[in-house]
């Protein structure tokens, strides 16, 4: 049940990066047709940082799509690094979804606790890997 699971995840996670990229661009594209400006700041700094807040989330989203792939494929539990980013994703998960509530609706919310389903359940079906399990009988005597 641990490949299937660590492919959705993965799926999921690639379609919500293309999602927040597609999102970020069509928030840039009003922001540059408006000229809108946020305190003074130039509009054309909003609309790259608009841009790379897209490009970065979504490359941050493809890097744990492609942890839980290669967790897919090798059937063991992601690296340290890769345990980290998936992580992350799910605490910033945790986060968006709290606020999501209140700004756009339950239907967001219920996908954001969905995708942090998904990727908890990745990080603890493989559990830890052998190499890093405490022996059986304990710490041998001194």
């Amino acid at each position: 049940m641990r490949r299937p699971m660590a492919w959705v995840a993965a799926a999921v996670l690639l379609v919500e990066a293309v999602g927040i990229v597609v999102i970020n661009g069509i928030l840039a594209t009003f922001v540059d047709g408006q000229s809108m400006s946020l305190d003074g700041l130039d509009p054309g700094a909003m609309v790259v940082g608009t841009w790379a807040m897209g490009g970065g989330l979504g490359l941050f989203l493809a890097g744990c799509a492609t942890v839980c792939v290669v967790a897919a494929v090798r059937d063991r539990s992601p690296g340290r690094f890769g345990r980290g980013l998936l992580i992350a994703a799910a605490v910033a998960h945790g986060v968006l979804g709290a606020v999501t509530v209140g700004l756009v609706g339950w239907s967001a919310f219920a996908f954001l606790m969905v995708v942090l389903g998904l990727i908890v359940l990745v990080l603890t079906s493989y559990g830890p890997r052998k190499a890093e399990r405490a022996p059986a009988g304990g710490p041998a005597p001194a």
